[in-house]
Order: structure tokens, then C-alpha cells, then sequence
């Protein structure tokens, strides 16, 4: 069956009800194998703690419709293992890789029909979560969790080609140093809405973190990873145990060396050394790249190569880690897994 309904080249990033979700439960030390269901409402205690004390954790990744009609999904052994480090993190049982990449596979196939056509640019978004349930209502553990994956279909984020936006540093911080900002959990998108709203009302596209300890080094771009472009060629991104280590960003950095030649630098990135950058950009799983096209700090506009053109060197990154992600240049070994 087809979805004609769908209209592709309007499609946003927002929830749509499809037709499966994967669940499985943790009881008595272990996992079940889990199963498809229909049903979009999780039923849960009350006293659960993913309610209450935020002890819960989630994933980002899309599969992708191929040229050749195949399903692409992308680095989903990433997502697995940065799942396990969060569910660590947060004292909840890790899902081995392997139940986690047969998971998406299978939520991927029974939602085929939602699967954006190649060539509109769009994909189909997988969230991954494990949450702590049951009845409990101390500072604790959970007795029981839920593993959990639904889906929905995505369009280009950019419908006119990337563009270029502005953004704004924030007093605010989004994690605290030792805390929970390497581990993909909610209270850190919690603590971003009021900042970003702030950011957003002052007509610029997000909030830019800077670290917490001193505020003088740039951490993330709301909620996704900062990279910039020196004007001698290096590809740099900030190393900081408080940000959450990103598959784009990962990726970037890979294909920077291997595919376009940059030196990568991982390492601090100062505030007011941002002259030292010709292009700055945002990367993350829902935009892949969005282009910076200026960072406002203390009331002054920093512009990078420009507020309404790309940079060449961030638009041939978007180039090559989109055409690796839908099969239309040969990905390096192990990025892709076919569905």
C-alpha cells in the first residue's frame, strides 16, 4: 500500500502517526526480544522515574530511499553505542547493538510506505528512547524499562538549498561541567527552551552554548554539534566532555580528512577568536549542515562568509555527506546498512 496522502515536498519535522512502533521490556535482568505494535501510546506507572527524575534517553538517525530503490540506514551501530552510554550514564540497562540495528531495520520495513521518494530530499526519522518505568517513587533506579523506536517521515530541512542563519551566544548554560551534556538525555533539551525561545524572539535561529565553566569557549548550537572553517583550511570542532559527542560531527570529521583533505583540529574554540574562522556551520541529524552565517555576542554581529551564501567548503562537506547517506557516493567502510 502507497501513501498517496503525503505530500513530500511539504513535509516538515513534526509528528506523524505511522504504522509500526518497536517495543520491549526489561524485566527480571534482561530484555525481551520485542515486538511491532500499532498502538502510539506507551502505558506506564505513575510513579515512573522517566517522569519524575528524568531518567530516560533517546536517538536521532534517518534511513534514506536509495537511487537504485534500496533503504539506506546510516551509521546506526553509532547510535547503538552512544544509546549505551547514555542508558549508563543514567544507571538503566544498555540494548546491545545488535538488538538495537535489527530494531531499526524492522521498524524501518514496516513503515516502508513512509519512506520519502529519492531526490526530494527527504528521509525517514528514527527515534530510538529508553525509559525508566514501573512503580517506584524514590530517587532510584527503576525496577522495569521500556526500549522503544517509532518513526516519522521528514522533509529537507532547507526546501530552497542550505541556507545561512544567524545565531546568538546565551548567558545561559545548556549542560554543567561533569554533568549529563555527552549523553543524549532530555533534561539537557529541557534546559535549552527557555534560551532558545530568548534567541528565537530576538529573530536569530538558536542559542550558541558556550562552555560552563569559564564562558569563553563555544560548546554547541542548540541542539546541534559547531564546526568552523580556518581561513588556512582546518577543519575545527570543539572537544569538551560536556558536549555531546554527534554522528554528523563525527562524520564530518571523517570525510574532512579523508574525501576533502582538511587538517582537523579537536579543541577549544574561543569567543572572540572568531576571526580566525572564513565559514562556521551547525551540524546534526535533522539538517546535516545548517550554514552560520553570524554569531551575535555582546551585541555585536561576527559574519562569517556571508548571511545569505554558503561557504564552498561547507557546501562541498553537505555534498559529499548527503550523496554518502542516500547512496549516490560509495560511503567508507561500514557507515552504510542496508535495510
Amino acid at each position: 500500500m502507497g501513501n498517496e496522502s503525503i505530500n513530500w515536498d511539504k513535509l516538515g519535522f513534526d509528528y506523524i502517526k505511522t504504522d509500526k512502533r518497536y517495543l520491549s521490556y526489561f524485566r527480571d535482568g534482561e530484555w525481551d526480544k520485542g515486538t511491532l505494535t500499532e498502538d502510539n501510546v506507551l502505558h506506564i506507572s505513575e510513579g515512573s522515574t522517566a517522569l519524575h527524575y528524568g531518567q530516560q534517553c533517546f536517538e536521532g538517525m534517518k534511513a534514506y530511499r536509495c537511487k537504485d530503490g534500496s533503504i539506506n540506514l546510516f551509521r546506526p551501530d553509532q547510535n547503538a553505542l552512544r544509546m549505551q552510554r547514555s542508558c549508563a550514564r543514567l544507571l538503566m540497562p544498555t540494548v546491545d547493538t545488535e538488538q538495537f540495528i535489527e530494531a531499526c531495520k524492522a521498524v524501518v520495513r514496516a513503515n516502508e510506505r513512509f519512506i520519502p521518494p529519492y531526490g526530494t530530499g527527504g528521509a525517514l526519522y528514527l527515534r530510538p528512547f529508553v525509559i525508566g518505568v514501573g512503580d517506584n517513587i524514590g530517587v532510584r533506579t527503576a525496577p522495569e524499562f521500556i526500549f522503544s523506536i517509532f518513526c516519522i517521515p521528514v522533509g529537507a530541512y532547507f526546501k530552497g538549498g542550505l541556507t545561512p542563519h544567524n545565531f546568538q551566544i546565551s548567558s545561559y548554560d545548556r549542560a554543567a561541567p561533569q554533568g549529563t551534556g555527552a549523553a543524549k538525555v532530555g533534561g539537557n533539551y529541557a534546559a535549552s527552551l527557555m534560551p532558545g525561545s530568548k534567541a528565537k524572539k530576538a529573530n536569530f535561529a538558536d542559542a550558541i552554548y558556550l562552555d560552563p565553566m569559564t564562558h569563553t569557549k563555544i560548546e554547541e548550537v542548540g541542539s546541534a554539534n559547531f564546526f568552523g572553517i580556518t581561513h588556512d583550511n582546518k577543519f575545527v570542532t570543539p572537544n569538551s566532555p560536556s558536549v555531546l559527542p554527534g554522528i554528523t560531527r563525527l562524520s564530518l570529521i571523517e570525510l574532512a580528512k579523508s574525501r576533502l583533505g582538511l587538517e582537523v583540529v579537536e579543541g577549544d574554540v574561543l569567543i572572540d577568536k572568531l576571526a580566525d574562522f572564513k565559514e562556521a556551520g551547525a551540524c546534526g541529524t535533522a539538517a546535516v549542515i545548517t550554514p552560520i552565517g553570524g554569531i551575535s555576542y555582546n551585541d555585536h554581529l561576527h559574519v562569517f562568509h556571508s548571511e545569505t551564501e554558503v561557504g564552498p567548503v561547507t557546501q562541498q562537506l553537505y555534498k559529499e555527506l548527503t550523496g554518502v547517506q542516500t547512496g549516490d557516493i560509495e560511503a567508507p567502510a561500514g557507515w552504510i546498512v542496508k535495510v
